[in-house]
């Protein structure tokens, strides 16, 4: 299917029209005038989920929360019926990764903005009591009552004593980076894991000296992203290998190393039985549940390919575990799982922010946290497809939808309707994250654009020949950058660079490029830098000659798809905008509104505004797209799913 009626748009877009003639600014919008007037359709919310990042044990209930969702929800699991029998929801925050309690009292850490609420869960009550910067990735409690935090992008450890009420911050764990992933506490110290770059900071509660204990064989690493303390022993879990580190307090030189086997990258939970001592972890992307015991590694099964474990709890002979969607209970004794979808059990789904959107003949998919909104345009009904990660490109291609997925850049595929999902690969090249996509009819080529590892330089241009197989990783592409955005024409891929390689990177350039790369013969033909000072360029499109491009501060380029060469550019307003083709001509969106482009062959593009007041609540990056017969557009409205027609046409 040829990209001009399938357009996904992965950009973060807040933009206003404007104009601008061949290097002279003006700021005149063409009222739109349609012969007909343009139709909106409401379709239900985009994307609808019950989705949880963290989890905490208090008495006999497992709390948890939603992200992505407004407003979060926190519900208390009990494992006895089954159900979440106790809810509420607070009044700020999108979403949490960080759960702590002392006593009977609950601390929720949030992210936009870094609110703690204290939640008293024999009243249910819920109070804010600080809040640390913008987004809070991890807290513990202290062996004296106070509650400990790591923040971004400050990369801080910030304290708060619930007695006194007030709040100190420690600082940056380390110098020059962004994240405190995960922490951990005793009397003395505080454990703080960090990355892009890995480092364990061990900081003295008293006099805020710190040291980093992380051995120097681990330097490599992009995070310690999860830590457990009890006792003595505290277990660090490393990204990107899937290692766990066990170290002893009393002398922090020399921890025990458990590797994880089958190519698992990331250990998300690790939980210690006091009176056995026993080690519980969970890994990615397998899914897979271990016990650690007397230096042996002993792997006791996945509840589903997949599986993400946020928390993992120890009752008795039963290990429980808290998961995206799910409780789910391993009996060691019978070597099963059985599980509880908390939306079954009392948590139900609730519009989500979106993070991508595809158009086939017979329904519209929205992809969102774990999983695919499936909208049957027949039937005006939607259902959901669960996706271990998150679908951050859509690309129909006859009868299948090929998805490429975050994290660890992992390509799948699945028909329209949901059925059949299975995967073909992973990208790797430290790659992590797709960014854009687009089909190569002539090649039956999927092109995939990507961004590297949190850290790490030089994204990819990945060809999927979906005819044999086989996978090309062109890294580097790009030069000094990740890819932002692909399209393709005739044979030929034409790239948009990002001067930010990746989260935690510092720029190599000063301004980003677009590039034109020959998919039969592997070489590139040409590397322009076409706008002073871009960024990013976070969309491309060719249409009707000529190669347009956006980027994220509201600028478009009109380029020359043969040489490059700069043929004019308009002001679309101050930050990205995303582009597809209907039947009647080229279309965008700001996550305000639907605005047209009409060419100008002796100047730049006009702009005119189709659809207003769509003020789009999504995960980042605006999203539309046009079906398959270019008559109509899909596009989010509010968290909303909603279809344009009745398009004007170019005059």
């Amino acid at each position: 299917m040829d990209k001009r009626f399938t357009r996904r748009l992965i950009g973060t877009v807040v933009v206003c029209a404007a104009l601008l003639g061949a290097g002279v600014t003006a700021r005149a919008e063409v009222p739109a005038k349609p012969e007909t007037p343009v139709t909106i359709d409401t379709l239900g919310p985009a994307s609808a989920v019950t989705s949880t990042s963290v989890a905490e044990q208090v008495g006999d209930r497992i709390w948890t929360v939603t992200s992505s969702v407004s407003p979060v929800q926190v519900g208390a699991f009990d494992p006895a019926t089954r159900t979440v029998d106790r809810k509420l929801a607070l009044p700020t925050g999108a979403g949490a990764w960080a759960m702590a309690h002392i006593g009977t009292d609950l601390y929720v850490a949030l992210y936009t903005p870094g609110d703690v609420y204290r939640i008293d869960t024999t009243t249910g009550t819920a109070t804010r009591v600080a809040q640390f910067g913008s987004f809070i990735w991890s807290i513990a409690a202290t062996p004296d009552g106070k509650i400990v935090a790591g923040t971004y992008p400050d990369g801080a450890v910030h304290e708060y004593d619930p007695a006194s009420g007030t709040t100190k911050s420690y600082g940056a764990a380390i110098a020059g980076e962004q994240y405190v992933r995960s922490i951990a506490a005793d009397a003395t110290t505080i454990y703080a894991g960090v990355g892009t770059k890995a480092h364990l900071i061990a900081i003295d509660r008293a006099t805020g000296d710190r040291h980093d204990v992380l051995p120097a064989r681990y330097a490599d690493r992009t995070f310690v992203a999860t830590l457990t303390l009890s006792g003595t022993t505290l277990a660090a879990g490393l990204s990107p290998t899937g290692t766990m580190l066990l170290f002893n307090t009393t002398d922090l030189s020399n921890p025990v190393e458990v590797q994880t086997p089958g190519g698992d990258q990331y250990v998300t939970a690790i939980t210690i039985d006091q009176p056995t001592g026993d080690v519980y972890l969970g890994t990615r992307p397998s899914g897979t549940l271990y016990k650690y015991r007397d230096t042996t590694l002993t792997p006791l099964g996945s509840p589903y390919d997949g599986a993400y474990f946020n928390r993992i709890f120890v009752d008795g002979s039963t290990i429980r575990a808290e998961l995206t969607s799910q409780v789910v209970d391993f009996d060691e004794a019978t070597g099963t799982f059985s599980g509880t979808d908390l939306g079954q059990a009392g948590l139900p789904p609730a519009p989500e922010q979106a993070m991508g959107i595809a158009a086939t003949k017979t329904s519209v998919l929205v992809s969102g946290k774990a999983g695919i909104q499936v909208h049957d345009l027949a039937t005006g009904t939607s259902t959901r497809t669960f996706l271990p990660g998150e679908a951050k490109t859509l690309t129909p291609v006859g009868d299948d939808v090929y998805l490429g997925v975050y994290t660890l850049a992992r390509l799948w595929a699945m028909t329209p309707n949901g059925s059949g999902l299975h995967e073909l690969g992973q990208i790797g090249h430290e790659q992590t994250r797709p960014t854009d996509d687009a089909y190569d009819a002539r090649s039956r080529t999927w092109l995939i654009a990507t961004e590297p590892d949190y850290g790490k330089y030089d994204g990819t241009l990945t060809e999927q020949h979906l005819d044999t197989g086989v996978r090309e990783v062109h890294r580097g592409v790009v030069p000094h950058q990740s890819v932002r955005s692909v399209t393709t024409d005739s044979g030929i891929a034409y790239l948009g660079g990002a001067t930010r390689n990746s989260l935690g990177t510092t720029p190599i350039l000063p301004e980003a490029t677009v590039v034109a790369f020959d998919l039969r013969s592997n070489r590139t033909l040409w590397e322009v830098a076409p706008l002073a000072g871009a960024q990013s360029y976070s969309d491309l499109l060719t249409y009707r000659g000529r190669l347009y491009a956006t980027t994220d501060d509201g600028r478009l380029a009109v380029l020359d798809p043969h040489t490059g060469k700069l043929l004019s550019t308009v002001v679309l307003g101050t930050s990205q905008s995303r582009l597809t083709i209907a039947r009647s001509g080229l279309f965008g969106t700001d996550s305000q509104r639907v605005f047209q482009l009409v060419p100008n062959r002796k100047g730049a593009p006009t702009v005119t505004t189709v659809v207003a007041g769509l003020a789009a609540q999504i995960y980042s990056y605006p999203l539309i797209t046009t079906s398959p017969t270019g008559d109509a557009l899909y596009t989010i409205k509010g968290r909303d799913l909603v279809r344009t027609g009745n398009l004007p046409r170019e005059k």
